[in-house]
């Protein structure tokens, strides 16, 4: 008899929670227009939960031509237009049924973490790339100079370390990295504390050899559970770059910007009436702009009651009516200014420049360390870096640059090709410009076997590798609740 109480008293618990913050609705919308998706979604508003559905398309790689959201009243309404990568419908029922599955679980979630720390998340469904949740993550921002990840790559090998994955961006004279680490003689997790206070101390050394005592105090290192290839991982490099101050250099030429000759306009302008800041964003259009836009006013505190954003062939239009979170008193005239800044230099972060190098070969212990040492001998600069596992295969893609500011020599993919012994795709890319393809290169004894895989661009993100293991994936969905 009791048991049957306390069972009636906890559904009646469970009611009342729901009436009071109902199930996410999330409903894919085919019908509605011709030639996209509509995703609409309802859900109770928490600080960070815009960020986290925008999330949720940019790791699938889609692509948001029209958003409409609205959150007053504690409820928040979104419409997203969204297309794959190739224009067309989501059509996928596998894929349809994991975007619903994956929004509701993200309404459930606590929440993306806006502060220093990281919140962990578990290796995504359909990704071939693993870390352990033992392996550690050495998180680093410094001053960006010729020759710093060869320097910090040739360190880790001397320790008996290995690089499974890494990713970093350069902005403004500022590097943020994210590097996974791996014993080299295990080629599994590091347990040893001691060995991983020495692979500090080094690191630190390593920048202040470059830039002086100051630098060396930005290294951290710190255990994470995050697997690579997710894109929490651009998350937090958006919040270390914030945290560093890299936008502080965009005011030396924010007229220039606002002028369009970045291709960015930001203002922000009081509606005093309603007590919201309105923020203008017009740029170039591209892949995860609206996530890198969302990204930096969540870090910055900013609730999104309103918001409207649409794309017009190359170009973006988003509108947003913000306020800070727990305040209904608009900031002074500084936090305007920066808020402008913070905008400009989110955008700017991932618009990469130079020849583009991406490789794919056979995974081995201290191959960054020969890829970053050709780069360096030849007098190019790192611009952005991504690099992973796929089973036994390494994969990569770095943007480089000529420190004199000339041309990249292309014979740099040659040279990569012979230290790799894989195959070498080369593009030049300018910014917001479609790419300039080259032959690509492939080694010898690999000739054959690399014919096709040398046409397929290697790409880390999880979207691509989602795609390419859909029909698996259809058969290990869990049905949603």
């Amino acid at each position: 008899m009791e048991i049957i109480y306390q069972t009636h008293i906890d559904r009646e618990i469970e009611s009342l929670i729901e009436r009071i913050h109902p199930p996410s609705r999330v409903c894919i919308d085919n019908d509605s227009c011709s030639d996209c998706t509509v995703v609409k979604i309802d859900s109770a508003n928490r600080h960070g939960i815009l960020l986290e559905m925008v999330q949720v398309l940019a790791e699938l790689d889609l692509i948001i031509s029209k958003s409409y959201i609205s959150s007053d009243g504690g409820w928040l309404m979104d419409a997203f237009h969204v297309t794959d990568q190739f224009g067309h419908k989501l059509t996928d029922k596998g894929l349809v049924h994991y975007i619903q599955q994956a929004l509701c679980e993200a309404r459930s979630s606590k929440g993306i973490s806006s502060d220093i720390e990281l919140r962990s998340c578990n290796e995504l469904p359909g990704s071939k790339v693993s870390v352990s949740a033992s392996n550690f993550a050495i998180e680093l921002t410094t001053r960006d100079q010729p020759g710093l990840f060869v320097d910090i790559s040739t360190a880790l090998l001397g320790l008996g370390f290995n690089v499974s994955s890494a990713t970093a961006w350069t902005h403004n004279e500022r590097a943020a990295c994210i590097i996974y680490v791996e014993d080299a003689n295990k080629l599994g997790p590091i347990h040893d504390a001691e060995s991983l206070a020495h692979l500090q101390d080094e690191l630190q050394n390593v920048v202040k050899a470059q830039d002086g005592e100051e630098e060396k105090k930005r290294v951290r290192l710190r255990l994470r559970s995050l697997a690579a290839g997710c894109d929490h991982t651009e998350r937090r490099l958006h919040q270390m770059m914030y945290a560093d101050g890299d936008y502080e250099r965009s005011g030396a030429c924010q007229s220039e910007k606002e002028n369009g000759h970045e291709g960015i306009e930001v203002s922000v302008c009081r509606y005093a009436e309603k007590g919201y800041w309105v923020v203008n964003v017009r740029s170039r259009d591209r892949p995860k702009l609206l996530f890198d836009t969302v990204c930096v006013l969540t870090d910055m505190q900013y609730e999104v009651f309103h918001a409207a954003v649409s794309s017009n062939t190359s170009m973006a239009d988003q509108e947003y009516f913000v306020r800070r979170k727990g305040s209904l008193v608009l900031e002074n005239e500084s936090e305007r200014e920066k808020l402008a800044l913070c905008l400009i230099a989110a955008l700017e972060r991932r618009v990469s420049h130079g020849l583009k190098v991406e490789i794919r070969t056979e995974n081995r212990i201290g191959l960054l360390s020969k890829v970053t040492r050709v780069i360096r001998e030849n007098g190019l600069s790192i611009a952005k870096v991504e690099i992973g596992v796929e089973g036994e295969t390494a994969i990569g893609s770095f943007y480089l640059t000529n420190c004199s500011g000339e041309d990249v020599n292309p014979n740099i993919q040659e040279l990569l090709r012979i230290q790799t012994g894989g195959s070498v795709i080369a593009n030049y890319i300018s910014p917001y410009s479609v790419p300039k393809p080259m032959l690509s290169s492939c080694s010898r004894s690999s000739m054959h076997e690399s014919k096709s895989s040398s046409q397929v661009r290697p790409k880390l993100s999880f979207g691509s590798m989602l795609w390419s293991q859909l029909e698996c994936l259809t058969n290990n969905f869990r049905p949603l609740k």
